[in-house]
């Protein structure tokens, strides 16, 4: 969502995203950045998201306008900054440091665009670099145009750069959203990307229109059958437990505590959908 448009940032009080990054960088226009610093902050502070998890998405600190962004955005109630571009875990480090400085509550997390070919090669240093880090978000357009490669369906010229930064956030425990889709008018290219996304082992999607919400929603939510046989595993496991059994056969399926975490984690999501459907 623009900083620089009011109306968006009002907007995304009632969208059924489970998150909003509210931007300070390529959606702003130069001389709107302040004005868009403010309406965030202001924003902020009026309230009304929910339990929507809110980013905010400041400028680089190589930028004029990056450093005022983070002390701002670290004064807020933001759960976490979105920081553009990152290439090295010292980047990561400096910005913890000025959250810190200024105040940043506990639970507020850095979030990483990885967006460059030296992000891919240094994503698992990245992921370690501090224990505010909360999670990585694919910037797969500006990765193309670096990579000089092509946006085709089955996006197999940046399969290298997505499967990297997969294995260095699960290996350092962050969250990880796959990238955009361009065309608003591909709607089975886009549900195609989001299958393609969740089957990869992404968390979600990052969207540039309310009119993908829905869909990506659908994609990567558990369906009804996954949560039944996923309470039916951790049920019958349990069961199995009491009677001194590691392993059970369920429906001709063997099942073991693997599959059970598995199951556990996509019925903690179902509880979370829940949750904030009723809110």
């Amino acid at each position: 969502m623009p900083g620089s448009n009011a109306r968006a940032l009002e907007k995304g009080r009632s969208l059924p995203a489970d998150g909003l990054i509210l931007d300070l960088e390529d959606a702003v226009a130069p001389d709107a950045k302040d004005v868009a610093r403010d309406q965030i902050v202001a924003a902020l502070a009026e309230g009304g998201y929910g339990k929507r998890e809110i980013q905010i998405r400041t400028n680089g600190l190589n930028t004029p306008w990056g450093y005022a962004d983070i002390v701002a955005a670290a004064k807020t109630s933001a759960d976490a900054i979105l920081l553009p571009k990152v290439e090295s875990a010292d980047t990561v480090r400096q910005v913890a440091t000025i959250m810190e400085a200024q105040g940043a509550h506990a639970d507020m997390r850095i979030w990483c665009m990885m967006e460059t070919p030296l992000a891919m090669l240094d994503a698992r240093e990245i992921a370690g670099a501090h224990p505010r880090l909360g999670g990585f978000v694919m910037g797969t357009s500006d990765l193309a145009k670096d990579l000089n490669c092509a946006h085709t369906p089955d996006r197999l010229p940046m399969m290298t750069s997505l499967g990297l930064c997969l294995l260095a956030a699960r290996a350092y425990g962050l969250a990880i959203l796959d990238g955009v889709h361009l065309d608003l008018s591909d709607d089975d290219g886009f549900a195609a990307s989001c299958t393609q996304g969740r089957e990869m082992g992404f968390d979600g999607k990052t969207l540039i229109h309310p009119k993908t919400i829905a869909a990506a929603n659908t994609a990567f939510a558990p369906a009804e059958s996954e949560i039944a046989w996923a309470r039916k595993i951790i049920a019958a496991h349990q069961e199995a437990a009491q009677e001194g059994k590691g392993v059970v056969v369920v429906d001709g399926k063997l099942i073991e505590n693997l599959h059970v975490v598995s199951a556990k984690r996509l019925v903690a999501m179902a509880d979370q959908i829940a949750e904030m459907d009723a809110a």
